[in-house]
């Protein structure tokens, strides 16, 4: 007698763990987005208001100001841009289903080409076309992924893509301004700029890691671009004050 447990196989749980991992990479990288494109660019206002004036206030207004404008601005194109994506996939998909059902011959010889090109031949490749063929929702799915290299899940939700994007654009926005609110101008710009750097570093390196590249050179590379423009915001902002503006 045969014993049917229900347990899922190995395969099933590495695709569980894959599915996670790869929602969970999604999300992290919208983090990032957000942090890292707030934080650099309040730190350039920053350090540019900054450097012309020794005002506390006028700087965290600046700040502040700039962080409601970042971080709206930020939400909405990571809202609009996945909007879009998202239309375009259902477009591709819309143009597939009539074209599977219209011409199948066409298109299950494009199955047949695809299989065939990663070695199938035979036997085997007619009968790893009939199987998928046999499904309508499979043969969507492998025409998608593989023929038009589209895939949903990197734009299913534009509103929840634009709000991580826009809260983390906040996070990220407030950081360089922290120092302001307990010490004067002058002290408070070299601390933004340690803060800065290490959060840039810390960013690039986590990037990093759930991309490719060795982490300690991305954190670098971060956080010297970071630096280069909020260096340059600094230098305008003082050519401003010694000229007399």
């Amino acid at each position: 007698m045969v014993n049917h447990r229900n347990e899922s196989s190995p395969q099933h749980e590495h695709v569980l763990d894959q599915e996670i991992q790869d929602g969970f990479g999604a999300k992290l990288r919208e983090l990032i987005l957000g942090g890292q494109d707030g934080l650099v660019n309040v730190l350039g206002i920053v350090l540019g208001v900054a450097a012309a004036t020794a005002s506390t206030h006028i700087v965290i207004i600046s700040g502040l100001a700039a962080t409601v404008a970042e971080s709206i601005s930020m939400g909405a194109v990571a809202y609009t841009s996945t909007k879009a994506a998202k239309e375009y996939y259902l477009s591709l998909r819309n143009k597939e289903i009539k074209e599977m059902k219209t011409m199948p011959k066409q298109e299950k010889k494009e199955v047949a080409d695809i299989y065939f090109h990663k070695g199938f031949k035979g036997k085997l490749l007619n009968a790893v076309v009939e199987k998928i063929t046999s499904s309508r929702k499979i043969w969507l799915d492998t025409m998608l992924a593989e023929e038009l290299r589209v895939f949903p899940e990197e734009f299913h939700k534009p509103l929840k893509s634009g709000i991580i994007v826009g809260l983390a654009s906040v996070v990220g926005s407030l950081i360089p301004l922290i120092p302001f609110f307990f010490l004067p101008v002058n002290m408070a710009v070299i601390l933004s700029l340690i803060i800065c750097t290490l959060s840039l570093f810390v960013v690039g390196s986590i990037k990093a890691k759930i991309t490719v590249g060795t982490w300690w050179v991305a954190g670098l590379e971060l956080a010297a671009i970071g630096m280069t423009a909020a260096l340059c915001s600094y230098g305008v902002g003082y050519l401003l004050k010694v000229s007399g503006y």
